[in-house]
């Protein structure tokens, strides 16, 4: 018999402390921070300026006619192609040979969607529907368990719903601005954040709260040079223009981060600043809730101050996590802490209402959903069915599936309805693109539903 072959050492025996040491490097200073983030920023605009034009800004690719009329118009493409040809005052899109495809402009798209809406059959839901006289729906998306796809899930679902035609709202409340840096917005300080507009609203509350002060004979709280300077930023001045045609965007930048020490101290300040409504109020007083239809709100992974006010303005609520345990584990957690975090707030703020005999304070949300992301079927039903059980209608059965379409999407720094589908293979493209236009729909159910208790809830008003 051959002797035994000896099986090779697990890789962390005998490790040579000299080799270790040689392979360590010098150690790491504060400065070397600063080196790592320079290159880090180098390596950034390296690859967000693929997705550049000559103008040095982002570009969103053309729609081809097979795309338009299987996902954003429904009618067939020789009927398609016989109205632009009897209206030759509509966009033609443009051929990249001769006789080949005609591709267009989401621009186009949505001009094109807007003449069938007119003059196409009544039958057909050629615009999403949006009823008149309300305000738009605000969405926040939130976890604080990193890795999710918090993120990435509602940049899909803002581009979802400009696909769709609605007029879509960002606003990036996460200071490691990964929201802004996808749709190329360009943020030097935080005076070009949300920031400006919470200062306001806490500079308002103030000048009044000053008034008070006086009234009984105390002296006022002077406001500083960044509440003076707040008091004059309108929130149309901080939105910017995104390379989709309807999408805008309120970005993000490190600095905002600042607004986390900066409210703990305003509120201590003036104990009566009802902080939860700040994003709210001032996006109501600038008219910004009747110039579109959906907001999406990107919170930080943590339940800090802005956090609280992106999920206070939410009329609806995402909760993305994966189907494991210590994803399940860490969402418990996190529906514990929104519980903890606002009954403190309603217990606070009814024991003066009720002395007071004001009406009290209730936090209420249309609807709450829980979205299993990342899904592989093969490894993760079991548990993900068990999920469904313990959390029932709060946990969407809608599972969003890992493809290969999404890693390759996130590689090219873009989004999947941002990558041509002549870059993959049809089935690939067909496949990763259905997964999230299913988590659209989930989502735009909640909306519609939403906006149709509202304006049932209006007429019984009007009946009384």
């Amino acid at each position: 018999m051959k002797p035994e072959a000896a099986a090779p050492l697990p890789p962390y025996f005998a490790i040579d402390p000299d080799a270790a040491l040689a392979a360590l490097g010098a150690p790491t200073t504060t400065e070397s921070f600063g080196q790592i983030a320079r290159a880090c920023e180098t390596g950034r605009a390296d690859l967000a300026g693929r997705g550049l034009d000559e103008t040095g800004s982002r570009r969103l690719r053309l729609f081809s006619t097979w795309e338009i009329t299987r996902y954003l118009i429904p009618v067939g493409q020789a009927h398609f192609r016989r109205v632009l040809k009897q209206n030759p005052d509509l966009p033609q899109g443009a051929s990249e040979t001769d006789g080949g495809a005609k591709w267009f402009t989401l621009d186009e798209v949505l001009r094109l969607r807007a003449f069938f809406a007119a003059e196409g059959s009544k039958a057909k839901p050629y615009l999403p529907w949006r009823p008149k006289g309300l305000p738009a729906k605000m969405l926040a998306v939130a976890n604080f368990k990193g890795g999710v796809g918090k993120t990435s899930t509602c940049a899909h679902l803002a581009m979802s719903a400009a696909l769709d035609g609605y007029r879509v709202l960002v606003i990036d409340l996460d200071s490691q601005g990964s929201m802004t840096s996808i749709f190329g917005g360009r943020v030097e300080d935080e005076w070009q954040t949300v920031f400006p507009m919470l200062a306001r609203h806490y500079a308002q509350h103030l000048r009044l709260d000053n008034q008070r002060r006086l009234d009984r004979g105390d002296a006022p709280i002077p406001l500083d040079e960044t509440l003076t300077e707040a008091l004059t930023v309108k929130a149309e001045s901080l939105i910017q223009k995104t390379h989709w045609p309807n999408i805008d965007l309120i970005g993000a930048q490190l600095n905002l981060y600042w607004a986390e020490f900066q409210i703990p101290v305003w509120r201590m300040q003036s104990r009566g600043w009802k902080l939860w409504d700040a994003l709210t109020e001032v996006l109501a007083a600038d008219g910004v809730l009747d110039q579109y239809d959906v907001i999406f709100l990107d919170t930080p992974p943590a339940l800090g101050y802005l956090t609280i006010n992106g999920l206070a303005a939410a009329d609806i609520l995402l909760v993305p996590m994966g189907a494991s345990f210590l994803e399940f584990d860490s969402t418990g957690r996190f529906f514990d802490m929104l519980h903890s975090t606002f009954r403190s707030i309603e217990e606070g703020e009814n024991m003066a209402a009720r002395a007071l005999g004001r009406p009290e304070l209730n936090f209420e949300w249309d609807a709450v959903r829980a979205l299993i992301t990342r899904y592989d079927g093969a490894q993760q039903a079991e548990l993900a069915a068990l999920m469904q059980g313990w959390m029932g209608k709060t946990l969407s059965p809608h599972r969003q599936d890992f493809t290969a379409l999404i890693g390759q999407a996130g590689e090219q720094v873009r989004g999947i309805y941002e990558a041509d589908y002549r870059d993959f293979n049809r089935e690939t493209y067909a496949r990763g693109r259905e997964t999230f236009d299913e988590t659209w729909a989930a989502v735009k159910a909640l909306i519609l539903g939403s906006w149709r208790r509202d304006e049932l809830d209006l007429a019984k008003e009007a009946a009384q």
